[in-house]
């Protein structure tokens, strides 16, 4: 990000929370779980899927950690109930990753559980570097004995391309992304067009080796590679899906859609918005300037 765009988004963070609001709820699906229901509805109604996220991370204490996982457990069951064409993606350091890994595996294995009831699956997502080793590790766990279950790698990491290699990951489902947390240099690609190559690599191996994936990504170009390749391998599209964001480059989305393929949406809702919000103004810096243009100057 360079140093205009940095500065814009710490002004944005200076704001109140209820000016911020205003602008990300268009990012958000609500803050209750009702909203967020209503939202896949209407999605699903235009043939699109949808994955389902209680915002939070990070938590502190245990007992913060069970009743992300009982919140968890409330979405598999109104997907069930309002038989939406949706799944669970969920957070490991919000089901106590960082304070008791033993915990958080027996809570994701519940989860687990209880999806596998309904006939559903559920993806693991990936956060900053710090915790990668342990998601990975996770992941490993519950795969050796739940088959509904993926997890999330992210192309901007040197190491991504090696992990997807190693042992224990056969058969795994994936979701490919960019990856957006800020990294160093020495474990992240910084120019934008090797983050991109490096993308399409890993998309190509994966598709390669039998993994189903899902292509996560607002960059068109990336999606035009992502074409290429399928087209390239015959593939059906059985085989693989796209991905993206609630709100972000719906024209995208809809020609995606409209070539036949499959696209699933991630659709974020909750009241631990706020940091989910900064990171998208982080990895949009353009969102902040309107943000801040809208505010401070007159049109």
């Amino acid at each position: 990000m360079n140093p205009i765009n940095s500065l814009i988004v710490s002004v944005v963070k200076l704001l109140p929370k209820s000016v911020v609001h205003v602008f990300a709820k268009k990012y958000i699906a609500g803050e209750k779980l009702e909203e967020a229901v209503q939202v896949v509805k209407e999605l699903n109604a235009k043939g699109i899927c949808a994955t389902m996220d209680v915002l939070g991370e990070s938590i502190t204490t245990k007992k913060e950690a069970e009743e992300a996982k009982k919140e968890c457990l409330l979405v598999l069951d109104a997907i069930h109930k309002n038989n939406l064409d949706a799944n669970l993606s969920l957070k490991p350091t919000q089901l106590g990753l960082e304070i008791d890994k033993d915990l958080c595996l027996a809570q994701v294995e519940e989860i687990l559980e209880r999806a596998k009831g309904y006939n559903n699956f559920v993806r693991i997502d990936m956060e900053d570097s710090s915790t990668t080793n342990a998601i990975l590790e996770l992941y490993r766990s519950v795969h050796q004995k739940y088959n509904n279950v993926g997890v999330v790698i992210q192309a901007y990491l040197r190491r991504t391309i090696n992990d997807v290699k190693a042992s224990g990951m056969n058969g795994t489902n994936y979701r490919v992304c960019k990856g957006i947390y800020i990294e160093p240099e020495e474990i992240a690609f910084k120019e934008k067009q090797k983050v991109r190559d490096n993308f399409v690599e890993i998309v190509d191996y994966l598709l390669e080796h039998g993994n189903y994936i899902g292509i996560a990504t607002h960059d068109d170009y990336l999606v035009e590679k992502a074409y290429e390749v399928i087209k390239q391998k015959n593939l059906s599209k059985d085989k693989f899906e796209f991905q993206m964001l609630y709100g972000v480059k719906e024209r995208l989305r809809d020609k995606i859609n409209g070539d036949g393929y499959k696209i699933r949406i991630y659709v974020p809702f909750g009241e631990h918005w706020y940091k989910y919000s900064i990171r998208r103004l982080q990895e949009n810096p353009n969102m902040a300037w309107h943000i801040t243009k809208s505010i401070f100057l007159f049109n």
